[in-house]
C-alpha cells in the first residue's frame, strides 16, 4: 500500500471523537467531544487543533482515513430513513419471525426484539427461484410496477430488495431494481444479491433492510464531511475503514454502508494486530474501551479473527441472539456496554448492574458538570483516584468530584447503605468483572486459554481498567502502546484497503466439481480485486481463499482457508483434508463416513500489509522518576493505598514503576496495581507484567 506522507485517521466514538495526524513518522492527536448532531464539526475542530500541533494547514494533508459509530447508532436508536422492503410472496415476515432459536432460555416473558421494518412496510411479488437458482415462477413486471406504484405513493426514501434464492439468481432483483429506477428516480435502491449474497433469507433480508434504513443518512452524512473538509482546504482522497478491517473508497461505503457498522472496533483489532507483530506476539487479547462500549478480540498469529454474520443493537443485556444479524464480512469481537460513560443502577435484587445505557458525551458522566447525574463508570474511577480531576483529558476538561459524590449516592449509596467510595468499589467490580466475564466466554467459545495471552489496551478508558482484567483473567502481560488513547484511529491508518467478496453455492464432496469452483472463485476475486483498484490501483493486490464447510445435516460452517494453488487446482482429497484438520482443532474429534459440504465461497482481496519491525525489548533499567503521589483504591487489596505517580512521557527505554502506581498521559491513564511492575519499551510502549512473571 502506498504511504502518503501527511495522512489523517479519525474515529467518531459514542462520547470522543478521535483524531490522529501522521507527518514523517511522527504522530499528532487529540480528543474531542462527538457532536450528534452535525458529527462532522468534531472532525473539523480535530482536525485543526492536530494540523496547529503539526504546523501544517489541512491542504496539506494527503490522505484521510475515517471511521464512525453512526451507521450503528442509526440502527440501535432507529431513526433511518423511511423504507421498503420488496421480497417474495409467502415471506413476507422472514424478519418477524427470525429463527427458532430462544436466547433467553428460562425467560417466560421473553420479548422477541422488533423488526426493523413494521409489516405494512414490507411488499411481496409473485416469483420463486429454487436452491439451485432455476426459476419456478416467473416475475410479472407489471406485477413490479404495481407494487411500486404503491411504494411511490406513500413517500418511501429508500427500498430493500430481497428474494428468495436471489444469490444463485439475480434476475429478478435486477428488474425489480430497473423498475424503481424508472419509476423512482430519487429513492435509494439496495438489493440483497449485490449487498449480501449468502444464503439464509433472515440474514441476507435483514442485511439489506439494514443496508437501505441507513444508507440515505450515510450518504448525506459522508457527502457534508466531503464538502466540510474541502471548504476547510482540505480536498483530498477521503477513505472508510470498513468492519472487515480494511479500508475502501468513500463511493463504495455510500453504496453499502452497512459495511461500516464495526468500522470503529475494526480499527482497534488492526491497531492491536500491528502490536503484535511489532512484539513477535502469536496470542493476543484485544481490549478496547472507549466511552460508551467495551471490545474484546482474540488475535492469533498477528491476525484478528472474522466471521460472516454479527450482530448489532442487541436488546437483551447483550445477549447473543438478542440482536439483528448483519450478514458481512466482520472482524469477530465480543462487543458490551462496559465504557468510562456506562451508567450504573441498582436492579429488584438489590444488585449493582452497569450499562449498556451510556452517558455519552452530551450530557456525559456526573463529573462532567454538563447536567448528568446518574453515576457513571467515569465517576466512580474518579472517586477511587484513578482520575485527576484537573488534568482529565489533557486539562481540557475539569472533572468534578462533588457530582460524582451525589451520583453514587443518591443512585447506588443511598440505596444499599453505602458511601461513595464503596458505591464506586463496587461499580468498578462490576463493570470489570462483565468484562473479564465476557472474555472467559468469547475464549471457551474458540476453544482458548487466556492464561496463554497477552492483553493489548487500548481506548480512553481501558487502561484505567486493564490491570485489574488481568488479575481476574490469569494473564500475565500487558501492553499499553504509544497513542492508545486513539488506538482506533491509528489502526485506521495501519489497515490495508480490501474487500471480500462472497457468494453462496451449495456443493457436496461427493459431487467436488472443479471447474465450477475454479471458475466461481476466479469471479469472486476479480470482483474483490475491483473494489480494491477504485482505491488503489498502483499496489500489488493480495488474494485470500476461504471457503465455509460442513458435515452434511449440521447447522452452521467453519471457514477454511485455501492457497490460491488450492483455489485455482481444486482437489476434493485437499479440501476434505483442510476440513478434518480444523474441525478436529475445534471440536477435539471428525465423524467417520459423512458427506462434507460447502455453503460459502469467499475471496479477499487486499492490498499488502505494513511491513512492520521487530522490536527488541529493554533490559531493566533505573526506577522512573515519581512526580507525586495520591492514593487510589487498590480493588484486589480492598482498600484505599499510596500509588506514585509518573509521568509518561518522562520515561526513558528500560525505566521501571513498582505497582501500585500511576502512569499518566493526556488521553489516558494507565493504572498499575500492587500485583504489577511496568517497564519502559524502546517504542514507548508501556509493558506491563506480574511481578515474579518474565515477559
Amino acid at each position: 500500500m502506498k504511504t502518503s506522507s501527511i495522512r489523517l485517521g479519525v474515529d467518531i466514538g459514542g462520547t470522543f471523537t478521535d483524531v490522529v495526524l501522521e507527518k514523517g513518522g511522527t504522530s499528532f492527536s487529540t480528543k474531542v467531544l462527538t457532536t450528534y448532531a452535525a458529527p462532522e464539526n468534531a472532525i473539523i475542530d480535530g482536525m485543526g487543533q492536530v494540523c496547529a500541533k503539526a504546523g501544517i494547514t489541512p491542504a496539506q494533508i494527503d490522505q484521510i482515513i475515517h471511521g464512525t459509530t453512526l451507521a450503528t447508532n442509526a440502527l440501535i436508536e432507529r431513526r433511518g430513513a423511511k423504507t421498503a422492503f420488496i421480497t417474495t410472496a409467502g415471506f413476507r415476515d422472514v424478519i418477524e419471525m427470525r429463527t427458532e432459536s430462544r436466547f433467553e432460555q428460562y425467560d417466560l416473558n421473553l420479548t422477541l426484539p422488533e423488526p426493523l421494518l413494521a409489516r405494512q412496510m414490507r411488499y411481496t411479488v409473485s416469483e420463486r427461484v429454487d436452491a439451485k437458482g432455476n426459476i419456478l415462477i416467473p416475475l410479472d413486471r407489471a406485477e413490479v410496477e404495481a407494487v411500486v406504484a404503491t411504494i411511490k405513493t406513500a413517500g418511501y426514501e429508500s427500498v430493500a430488495v430481497g428474494l428468495l434464492h436471489s444469490y444463485l439468481n439475480d434476475t429478478h432483483e435486477k428488474m425489480v431494481r430497473d423498475v424503481l429506477a424508472e419509476m423512482m428516480p430519487a429513492a435509494m435502491v439496495s438489493i440483497s444479491s449485490e449487498v449480501s449474497p449468502q444464503m439464509r433469507e433472515y440474514e441476507r433480508f435483514n442485511t439489506v433492510v439494514a443496508n437501505a434504513y441507513i444508507k440515505p443518512l450515510m450518504k448525506s452524512y459522508l457527502s457534508r464531511l466531503e464538502g466540510r473538509l474541502r471548504d476547510e482546504g482540505a480536498d483530498c482522497p477521503i477513505f472508510l475503514m470498513h468492519s472487515g478491517g480494511g479500508i475502501i473508497s468513500l463511493e463504495s461505503a455510500a453504496d453499502f454502508p452497512v459495511r461500516l457498522v464495526e468500522s470503529g472496533p475494526a480499527g482497534g483489532a488492526v491497531f492491536a494486530a500491528n502490536i503484535a507483530a511489532r512484539y513477535g506476539l502469536d496470542k493476543v487479547l484485544s481490549f478496547d474501551m472507549g466511552g460508551t462500549t467495551a471490545k474484546i478480540c482474540l488475535i492469533k498469529n498477528q491476525t484478528p479473527k472474522t466471521s460472516r454474520v454479527f450482530e448489532v443493537a442487541r436488546t437483551y443485556r447483550f445477549k447473543k441472539g438478542s440482536g439483528m444479524p448483519i450478514s458481512i464480512p466482520v472482524i469477530d469481537m465480543v462487543e458490551i456496554g462496559a465504557g468510562g460513560g456506562s451508567l450504573a443502577h441498582v436492579d429488584a435484587m438489590r444488585q449493582i448492574r452497569v450499562g449498556p445505557e451510556s452517558a455519552g458525551s452530551e450530557p456525559g458522566p456526573a463529573c462532567y458538570g454538563r447536567g448528568g447525574d446518574k453515576p457513571a463508570v467515569t465517576d466512580a474511577d474518579l472517586i477511587l483516584g484513578k482520575l485527576d480531576p484537573d488534568n482529565f483529558a489533557g486539562g481540557t476538561i475539569k472533572l468534578d468530584k462533588t457530582g460524582s459524590n451525589k451520583a453514587l449516592l443518591t443512585v447506588l449509596g443511598d440505596t444499599l447503605d453505602m458511601d461513595a467510595q464503596t458505591a464506586a468499589f463496587g461499580l468498578a467490580e462490576v463493570v470489570d468483572e462483565n468484562m473479564a466475564n465476557a472474555a472467559r466466554v468469547h475464549a471457551v467459545e474458540n476453544g482458548e486459554d487466556l492464561s496463554e495471552y497477552t492483553m493489548i489496551a487500548f481506548g480512553g478508558a481501558a487502561p484505567l481498567h486493564a490491570g485489574r482484567l488481568c488479575e481476574k483473567l490469569g494473564v500475565d502481560r500487558l501492553l499499553v502502546p504509544t497513542g492508545a488513547g486513539v488506538g482506533s484511529a491509528i489502526g485506521f491508518l495501519r489497515a490495508p484497503f480490501s474487500f471480500e467478496a462472497n457468494r453462496s453455492v451449495y456443493m457436496k464432496l461427493s459431487n467436488f466439481q472443479p471447474d465450477v469452483i475454479k471458475s466461481l472463485l476466479s469471479d469472486l476475486q476479480t470482483e474483490a480485486k475491483g473494489f480494491v483498484r477504485t482505491c488503489d490501483a498502483a499496489s500489488d493486490i493480495l488474494s485470500e481463499f476461504k471457503v465455509y464447510m460442513r458435515y452434511t445435516g449440521q447447522g452452521w460452517e467453519i471457514p477454511i482457508a485455501l492457497t490460491e494453488a488450492q483455489a485455482m487446482t481444486p482437489n476434493a482429497a485437499t479440501f476434505q483434508q483442510l476440513f478434518e484438520t480444523d474441525y478436529a482443532k475445534l471440536f477435539g474429534r471428525t465423524v467417520t463416513g459423512m458427506d462434507i459440504e460447502i455453503t460459502v465461497w469467499s475471496v479477499n482481496a487486499t492490498t499488502p500489509p505494513e511491513k512492520v519491525a521487530r522490536i527488541v525489548t529493554a533490559a531493566t533499567g533505573n526506577p522512573a522518576q515519581s512526580t507525586a503521589s495520591r492514593d487510589i483504591f487498590d480493588a484486589g487489596l480492598g482498600h484505599p493505598t499510596p500509588a506514585q505517580i509518573v509521568q509518561r512521557g518522562d520515561m526513558q527505554t528500560g525505566q521501571t514503576v513498582q505497582g501500585p502506581a500511576i502512569i499518566t498521559e493526556d488521553e489516558t491513564t494507565i493504572i498499575l496495581p500492587s500485583t504489577r511492575q511496568a517497564i519502559a519499551q524502546p517504542d514507548g510502549t508501556i509493558d506491563v507484567t506480574r511481578k515474579g512473571a518474565t515477559a
